[in-house]
This record gives C-alpha cells, sequence and structure tokens, in this order.
C-alpha cells in the first residue's frame, strides 16, 4: 500500500513539475543566440511559445508540440516594416522570406481606412498589416470631387495632374481635407501618412494644420518631404526644415520617410539638423532603406519643372528604368504624358562604384535609433499587379529588389560583411526601434519588437552565416536567403526556408483612436 501511495504521489509531482509543464508548449525554439533589442539580452536561450503568445525564456531547453533546433542561428524578434507598400498576400510572403512579420502603409496610408482593413481581414494576409490615413488621398478627393479607393496606390490615377498637387485650399476645402483624414483615423489609422513631395505646391498653412491635428489626436504623421533638390532654394534641405519647424510648433510626432533617398548628397547637413532637434526635445523619427535607387511614377512632381534634373544632382534620364529596361528622354516624356502612373525605379546613388555615396547612404542607414524599412511595393507582370494567393511569384515578375531584399540586404551588408553594426544593433533596427517609434499611438506595437515572455510570438530564426538578399534590379523577384523560420502570432509561416501557403496567420494593427487603449 505505500508503495502505490509513493507512486501515486511522484505521479503527482511529475504532473505539475517544470518538465511536464513545458510539453503544453505549442512551439519550442531552443538552443539558439536570443536577442532581445529592450533588455539588453544577448544569449543561448530556449523560447516557448504558447498560442500567440511567448510564454518563456528559458535558460534550459524546452519541449513543444512542435520543437525547433535553431543551433548556430539568432533568434530575434520579428522584421517591423514601417514603410510597405506591397499590401497582400503575394507581397507578404516574399517579405516574410525577408524576415518581415508585421508590413505597414504608413508614408502614403489609405482611405477610407475602414475598407482597407475589411478587405485585408476577407482575404487574409500571412503577416501583420496596418495603415494610416492618407492626406493625399483625402485632398484628392476633396479637390477633385472623387471618392477615395482603399487601395495604396489609387493616387497614382491622378500623380500627373497638377490641380490636386498645387490647388490651394480655402477653408471649407481644408476642412474637408481634415475630415476625411480624421474619418481615417476613427477608422483605426495608424497616424497620417502626409506625401508632401507628390503635391510640392500646397500651402505650408494646410501641411501645419494637418500636424496639429496629428497632434491634438496624438497620433504620429509620416512625410515624404516637399523637395528633392540638392539647389537652393526648395532644396531638400529647407524640406527638412519645414519638417522640424512644424514639429516643434504642432508637437507633433514627426516621422520623416526615406531618409535616404530625399537627402541626396546633403545627407549630413540634414542629420545634424535633425539630430540638432532631436536633442532639443522635437518628436522626430526616421527610417532608411539600403539601396541607392527608388522607384514611384513616372508622372511624379519631382520630375518635372525646367531643371529638375540639375536639382537631382545631374541626373540622367537612363538612370530611370521600367521594368529594367532604362529609358532614353523620348520614351521618358512619352510615358510622362501619356502614362503617368508608370512605374519606375530611378537610381538617385551609385554606392557600389562611388565611395561616396555608400558615405552618404551609411549616414542614413546607421542614424541612431532610426529604422529599417522597405518602401518596398506590390508585384507586377506586365502590367497586371499578382493578387490573391498566388504564389510563387513568377520569376520575370517586376517589382523594386526592396520588395524581397531590404533586411537580407542589410544584414548582409553592414552586420556581417562590413561589420560596421554589431548583430544586436542590427536586430534592433530592423524589429525594436521600428515598434518602439509606434508605441505611443499603437497600443499593439508595445508587445512586438521585442523577445520576451508575454509578448506576441513573431519571431524570426536566420542564420547570420548565410542571410542575404538574393534580389537584384534585373531579377528582383528572387527571395532572401537565411531566413529558417518565420513564426507570426505563434504560427510557423516560413518552415526551413519555405513558405507555408495554408496558413495566413497575419492579424491586423489598429491605432489608439480606433481601440480606445492607451
Amino acid at each position: 500500500m505505500t508503495g502505490i501511495i509513493a507512486k501515486l504521489a511522484l505521479a503527482g509531482a511529475l504532473a505539475f513539475s517544470p518538465a511536464a509543464f513545458a510539453q503544453d508548449y505549442d512551439v519550442a525554439v531552443n538552443n539558439g543566440r536570443v536577442i532581445d533589442p529592450e533588455t539588453g539580452l544577448d544569449a543561448i536561450r530556449h523560447v516557448g511559445i504558447r498560442g500567440d503568445e511567448i510564454a518563456i525564456i528559458s535558460e534550459t531547453p524546452l519541449e513543444g508540440t512542435r520543437t525547433i533546433d535553431a543551433t548556430g542561428r539568432i533568434v530575434a524578434p520579428g522584421f517591423i516594416d514601417l514603410h510597405g507598400h506591397g499590401q497582400n498576400t503575394p507581397s507578404g510572403r516574399m517579405q516574410a522570406l525577408d524576415g518581415v512579420t508585421t508590413t505597414l502603409e504608413l508614408e502614403s496610408g489609405v482611405l477610407p481606412v475602414a475598407d482597407f482593413y475589411a478587405r485585408a481581414e476577407e482575404e487574409g494576409r500571412p503577416i501583420n498589416y496596418g495603415a494610416a490615413a492618407s492626406w493625399a488621398h483625402a485632398r484628392i478627393a476633396a479637390v477633385m470631387d472623387v471618392d477615395p479607393d482603399a487601395d495604396t496606390y489609387w493616387f497614382f490615377r491622378y500623380i500627373g495632374d497638377p490641380r490636386w498637387q498645387t490647388e490651394l485650399a480655402d477653408d471649407e476645402r481644408l476642412s474637408a481635407i481634415l475630415r476625411h483624414i480624421n474619418t481615417g483615423l476613427e477608422e483605426g489609422g495608424l497616424g497620417i501618412g502626409i506625401l508632401l513631395g507628390y503635391a510640392p505646391g500646397i500651402s505650408r498653412g494646410e501641411y501645419h494644420a494637418v500636424n496639429a491635428l496629428a497632434a491634438a489626436r496624438d497620433v504620429p504623421t509620416f512625410t515624404h518631404a516637399r523637395f528633392l533638390s540638392a539647389i537652393e532654394p526648395q532644396s531638400s534641405f529647407e524640406g527638412f526644415q519645414e519638417m522640424v519647424a512644424v514639429a516643434a510648433a504642432t508637437g507633433a510626432h514627426m516621422h520623416i520617410s526615406h531618409l535616404n533617398s530625399i537627402s541626396l548628397s546633403d545627407i549630413d547637413r540634414i542629420a545634424e539638423m535633425i539630430e540638432g532637434a532631436q536633442a532639443r526635445g522635437i518628436n522626430i523619427t526616421v527610417e532608411a532603406y539600403p539601396y541607392g535607387a527608388g522607384a514611384t511614377g513616372i508622372g511624379a512632381a519631382m520630375f518635372r519643372g525646367p531643371d529638375w534634373r540639375e536639382r537631382m544632382g545631374g541626373i540622367e534620364y537612363s538612370d530611370f528604368t521600367v521594368q529594367g529596361v532604362p529609358l532614353d528622354e523620348a520614351r521618358f516624356h512619352d510615358l510622362q504624358e501619356n502614362a503617368p502612373g508608370t512605374g519606375i525605379v530611378v537610381h538617385f546613388l551609385n554606392p557600389d562604384e562611388r565611395p561616396e555615396h555608400q558615405a552618404y547612404l551609411d549616414r542614413s542607414i546607421l542614424f541612431p535609433g532610426g529604422a529599417i524599412a522597405s518602401d518596398g511595393g506590390p508585384w507586377s507582370v506586365g502590367s497586371e499587379r499578382l493578387e490573391g494567393g498566388i504564389w510563387p511569384i513568377p520569376e520575370d515578375a517586376h517589382s523594386h529588389p526592396r520588395s524581397a531584399g531590404t533586411y537580407g540586404r542589410f544584414l548582409r551588408i553592414y552586420a556581417r560583411e562590413r561589420g560596421v553594426i554589431d548583430w544586436p544593433e542590427a536586430v534592433a533596427k530592423a524589429s525594436f526601434y521600428p515598434a518602439r517609434i509606434l508605441s505611443g499611438a499603437v497600443p499593439q506595437m508595445r508587445r512586438k519588437g521585442r523577445l520576451q515572455a508575454g509578448m506576441d510570438a513573431d519571431i524570426v530564426v536566420f542564420d547570420p552565416e548565410t542571410v542575404a538578399d538574393q534580389a537584384t534590379f534585373e531579377r528582383p523577384a528572387q527571395a532572401s536567403v537565411g531566413f529558417d523560420y518565420v513564426i507570426v502570432n505563434g504560427t510557423v509561416l516560413v518552415n526551413g526556408g519555405e513558405i507555408d501557403t495554408s496558413v495566413l496567420p497575419g492579424r491586423p494593427v489598429r491605432g489608439t483612436v480606433a481601440s480606445g487603449a492607451e
């Protein structure tokens, strides 16, 4: 009898022991170099996931329904892209293979915001998603008397129309613009996206008023600077000076989009100005991507005017490509006149051949506290955008290579090959810093970008010895390598370097105004 009681007691003890409890984990990631940028943890640890949450960071191995051996790998918070225009399933899957677990449309934004979230939830998304309320959509709607569409690229229909880009807003029209934006915030917008560089002729007062609204609603603005020029007046420096002044005057959180591409060769002076403003308490944050080329529509206002090429440093027509083919002057003007929404890639820096251009890019990429953000877009074959569940993306599909390789490229060049940044700081720039930038206005972001118990189970497992981009300007539809596992809300989305197309674990990320949280 005593023996039976002893056995029962032992069985009960085992049932409540830590080892037995550990078997309750849905996913266990063992033996990896765990990096948590917020706490400074950088050590071999073991991560237990239960449901959609990180349950434990353990010093001893764990057991789970699914166990991943991360020996020789870095285990990090999933990467957060603050500047993702490719808001559909094919784009999200390609980004997941680049370590991204959350992609947000902030610089452009959308309207109606409710339609954006409804469409995404109905279709499903592989990674987390969200959007800001769009000033450009609001302005086009007010000036052109049209109803906006929640497609990120809707404004491209009007990219060559000077009316919305130059007509000043009277009090009635400005009120209409602000009402559109405010409705977007009420519907979950993560802030206000301001494509100021696409309508540089609008008044300073309107830009000030939009930021004042952001300050009143306690949300950030995400601005594409007014000017793109190395020559005064109307220089890039002047555009950044305007953002600093408006942030100081209104108290709005000013997030600067793609610091690298708007600063051109004047990045040192611009960076010093931003750092000076930050040191004096102005709430300014920045992002950059590790390429010397940008992408937009050929009809954009920045590529018009009598001296625009000189203002961009003497750029050539052949520095513009359409689906990988360089343009000549005649083709450039034909497209700008007759097909202004045509997507182009524009090479404004050549870091591979010119050391000074690499230095310009480094100044943006390595800006203290700055985030890495892709500015990536959707994929197309010819004139047809890829939508729905299509996978894999066809080899002849086109986009900017940053749509596939931003984070692999950043980690490869800056952390492994050049060693100008260590792995913890590189991870912070891709995960924790973007989460921190949004944490004030987006409660959900306080649980992302961190590898701690109680945080969202958005995790990337990558090989520091092989992680790299494969996408090129000639062949952009090539996924990055070295990202072995990507976990989104506790679900393994990238499994052994391959996308699991049977799951769509992405969830919406919404702002404080809609959620009511603080």
